[in-house]
C-alpha cells in the first residue's frame, strides 16, 4: 500500500499553514480568530495524516519505512526521510499535542495573535523534522532550528522576566550544540557520508568515539535536560506562556533521549559502555536532587519544572542500562511523560487564566468550586507519581527494572525518587485541591468550561488507557529495540574476541 511522500507532507504541512496565515489581512479581532481557525485546522489535518503513519507501520521490521531520499547540495548532502519504531510515536505524540497547545491559547494570547500561530506552526514543522530526518545534516537543521520559533514563544508571549528567560534558554541550548555541530563534521570526514542508516552500520574508532559521544552527549544533556545543566528549565516554564511550557515538557525534552537512542548507543557502543557508570550517576543525583528542590518550591509550574528533571533522569538511566526492559522503559517513560506533564501544565493554565497567579499559598479548596478540575488533576498527579494503573507507572517500573538488572544500587537510589515524587506531588494537590476554602477571590472561581474539558478529556483517557494497555506503544518499538540492543552487544563482543586474539 502506497502512502506516498506522507512523511514530507505531514512535516511541511504547518509550513502551509502560516503562508495562509501571513495573508490574512489585519482587521483587529476578525483576523486574530481567522488566525486561529486556520492554526487549529491545519494541525488537526497534520495530526490525521499523521494516523496514516501509525496505521501503515509495520512493527514486525526495524527497518526505517516511508523513505524518501532525494539529492541535496550537489549530492553531498540528502534530503532523507524515514520512520522506525523509535521515532515513529514521537512524531504522533508531536502532531496530537500541536492541536491541543492551539486551543489552550485561544483565548489567553490577545496580542500579536497572527504572529503566536505562525511560530508555533513553524515549531511543529522543525520537530517533526527532528524525528523524520535521516541525514545528519538535516538533523542538525531541524535541531537547531526549533530554538527560533521557541525563544520567540518565551521572549515575547512569556511572563515578566521573559527576555531573561529565552535567552538563557538559547545559549543553553545552542552552546550544547555547538560540539555536536564539530562531530558532524568529523563523522563525514571519516566515514564520507552523512546518511544516518549509512553511518548506524559504519564502526568508528575506539578512541573517535569517545570524543564523538562526549560531543553528542553534550547537546542532548543540555536538551533533556539532565543535572546540572538543567538550571535553564525552570525559568523557561515559568515564564512561557501555557502553550509553550507544554510543548517544551512534551516534546523539545524529548529529543534528548532521541538522541541517545538514534546516535550515541548504535552509532558510539564502545563509547556508551564506557560512560554508562557517569550516566547512572547524573541520573540517580538528578532523580533525587531535584525531587528535593521540588519540595521546596512555592509556584506550582516550578515543581513541575524540576518534576520533569527528575523523570528525564529515569529516561537516561533506562537507556543505558542497555537492557530490553530499560530501553522500552525509557522510550515508554517519554511518551508518558509527554501527555502527563503537558496535561500538567495545561491544569496550571486553567487556574492561571482565572486568578493569575501561580503561586501555592494563593489556592486551596478548590475541589469545593471545581469538582471536575478537581478529578483532572487527581488523575495526572497520580500519573506522575506513577500509581499502577496509569501510564507513568509502566515506564517507572520497567526502567527500574532494567536498572536493578545492571545495577542493584542504581535501582535502590532511583526507587527513592518515586517515593519523594509522591511527596511533592500529594503535597501540592493537597494545598491546591483539598482543605477549607477561605480565600475570598476563590469563591467565585468558575470550573473547566466546554473548550477546557475538550483539550483535558483526550489526555486523560490516554493516561489510563496506556497505563491499563500499554501493548499499542511498546509493540511499536519492539522490534527496533530489540535489533539497537542486538547491535551493541554485537559490536562489544568483536571488541572482546580482538582483545583476545591480541593476547
Amino acid at each position: 500500500m502506497s502512502f506516498g511522500p506522507i512523511l514530507s507532507l505531514v512535516t511541511w504541512l504547518p509550513i502551509a499553514g502560516t503562508l495562509f496565515i501571513f495573508l490574512i489581512r489585519d482587521d483587529g479581532e476578525v483576523s486574530n480568530t481567522a488566525a486561529r481557525r486556520v492554526a487549529l485546522m491545519t494541525t488537526t489535518i497534520t495530526f490525521l495524516l499523521s494516523l496514516g503513519i501509525w496505521a501503515g507501520f509495520d512493527p514486525n521490521t526495524a527497518d526505517f519505512q516511508f523513505v524518501e531520499k532525494y539529492d541535496w547540495l550537489a549530492g553531498t548532502i540528502s534530503y532523507h526521510m524515514g520512520v522506525d519504531g523509535i521515532s515513529m510515536l514521537f512524531v504522533i505524540l508531536t502532531t496530537f499535542l500541536m492541536p491541543l497547545c492551539i486551543l489552550a491559547s485561544w483565548v489567553v494570547i490577545k496580542e500579536r495573535v497572527k504572529e503566536y500561530m505562525i511560530a508555533f506552526l513553524v515549531l511543529e514543522t522543525l520537530m517533526i523534522g527532528v524525528f523524520t530526518s535521516l541525514d545528519l545534516v538535516l538533523f542538525y537543521l531541524f535541531f537547531e532550528g526549533g530554538l527560533i520559533p521557541m525563544f520567540l514563544i518565551i521572549g515575547v508571549w512569556g511572563g515578566p522576566r521573559r527576555v531573561y528567560a529565552s535567552f538563557k534558554f538559547f545559549l543553553y541550548t545552542l552552546l550544547g550544540s555547538v560540539l555536536m555541530l564539530l562531530a558532524i563534521m568529523a563523522m563525514y570526514w571519516q566515514a564520507g557520508t552523512t546518511d544516518i542508516p549509512t553511518l548506524l552500520t559504519h564502526e568508528f574508532p575506539t578512541g573517535m568515539q569517545t570524543w564523538l559521544w562526549l560531543a553528542f552527549f553534550a547537546s542532548f544533556a543540555v536538551k533533556m535536560p539532565m543535572w546540572p545543566v538543567h538550571t535553564w528549565l525552570p525559568d523557561a516554564h515559568v515564564e512561557a506562556p501555557t502553550a509553550g511550557s507544554v510543548v517544551l515538557a512534551a516534546i523539545l525534552l524529548k529529543m534528548g533521549g532521541y538522541g541517545f537512542l538514534r546516535f550515541s548507543l548504535p552509532m558510539f557502543p564502545l563509547a556508551s559502555d564506557l560512560f554508562a557508570p557517569l550516566v547512572f550517576t547524573l541520573s540517580v543525583v538528578a532523580i533525587i536532587y531535584t525531587s528535593l528542590v521540588a519540595l521546596m518550591q512555592e509556584d506550582i509550574k516550578k515543581l513541575i519544572a524540576y518534576s520533569s528533571v527528575a523523570h528525564m533522569g529515569f529516561v537516561t538511566m533506562g537507556i543505558f542500562t542497555l537492557t530490553h526492559q530499560g530501553v522500552q522503559g525509557g522510550i515508554f517513560q517519554m511518551l508518558s511523560h509527554g501527555i502527563v506533564s503537558g496535561a500538567l501544565f495545561l491544569c496550571v493554565g486553567v487556574v492561571y487564566d482565572r486568578m493569575h497567579t501561580r503561586e501555592i499559598a494563593a489556592y486551596g479548596g478548590l475541589v469545593n468550586r471545581m469538582p471536575v478540575y478537581a478529578f483532572v488533576f487527581m488523575v495526572f498527579t497520580m500519573a506522575n507519581v506513577g500509581l499502577p494503573g496509569t501510564s507513568g507507572f509502566v515506564g517507572e517500573f520497567l526502567t527500574l527494572l532494567g536498572a536493578f538488572k545492571v545495577n542493584s544500587w542504581v535501582a535502590f537510589l532511583a526507587t527513592s525518587g518515586v517515593i519523594l515524587s509522591a511527596g511533592y506531588a500529594l503535597w501540592l494537590y493537597r494545598r491546591v485541591i483539598f482543605g477549607v476554602l477561605e480565600k475570598e477571590s476563590l469563591k467565585n472561581i468558575a470550573d473547566m468550561n466546554r473548550r477546557e474539558i475538550a483539550i483535558l478529556a483526550p489526555l486523560v483517557v490516554l493516561t489510563i488507557l496506556f497505563g491499563v494497555y500499554p501493548s499499542p506503544l511498546i509493540d511499536v518499538t519492539e522490534v527496533s529495540v530489540r535489533n539497537l540492543i542486538e547491535h551493541y552487544q554485537a559490536a562489544l563482543a568483536a571488541v572482546d574476541a580482538t582483545s583476545l586474539a591480541a593476547r
